[in-house]
């Protein structure tokens, strides 16, 4: 996946909910923090698992972050307005690449991680549409990082719309790196696609070669 998430991983991670407004308030945060820590269990289940080689507990998490992330609509944030300007085929091609490279990256990152214990923080709704979840990782021989998630609601489910590490959204920090790859080649969609295939080829070779 991403380079930028790559990194941040490693230190801790967060995401929020959008629901329909104060008068739902606590059921809603209620709702996130039920589905963080469902999927969390899953996750940790699935690193967990010494007996499964890495690239079946890779698998497993991806089929875990397909389920629980709203892909398609992170997507089309992060390409902002160029989303616009792109062709149907453009698009369709873009949000292919994007979840390729978006589950790559965290499969891989979680996939790694083994002995990681999950606690649920504190879950707060930050404005009608925004509930931020935290959770507190442990690992081995590691210092305690925080995760904090966003979650949205998303036909009527609850999906991961963000991920805040260090006090900045990845999705936001990632938009302007896809904006500065089109900007640079004279608003080139092409051009995005171009690296984000190169991208998926050097997390593929990097994966066989872990294995």
């Amino acid at each position: 996946m991403m380079l930028l998430i790559q990194r941040r991983l490693l230190l801790g991670a967060g995401l929020g909910l959008a629901f329909a407004g104060p008068a739902l308030a606590q059921q809603d945060i209620g709702r996130a923090a039920s589905f963080i820590q469902a999927t969390g269990q899953e996750l940790v289940a699935a690193i967990n698992d010494t007996r499964a080689d890495l690239a079946t507990r890779r698998q497993r998490v991806a089929a875990i972050l397909r389920r629980a992330v709203d892909i398609d609509g992170v997507g089309r944030f992060i390409l902002g307005r160029w989303w616009r300007q792109a062709s149907p085929q453009q698009q369709q091609d873009y949000l292919k690449l994007f979840e390729e490279t978006l589950i790559r990256n965290l499969s891989a990152r979680f996939g790694e991680y083994q002995g990681v214990r999950f606690s649920l923080g504190r879950s707060q709704q930050r404005t009608e549409d925004d509930v931020l979840v935290n959770t507190i990782i442990e690992r081995p021989n590691s210092a305690p990082f925080a995760l904090d998630w966003r979650v949205g609601e998303v036909n009527g489910q609850p999906k991961v719309v963000d991920v805040i590490a260090e006090g900045t959204s990845l999705r936001l920090t990632q938009r302007s790196e896809y904006s500065a790859v089109i900007q640079q080649n004279n608003g080139s969609v092409d051009a995005l696609l171009a690296a984000m295939r190169r991208q998926i080829q050097q997390l593929s070779a990097r994966e066989q070669g872990g294995r």
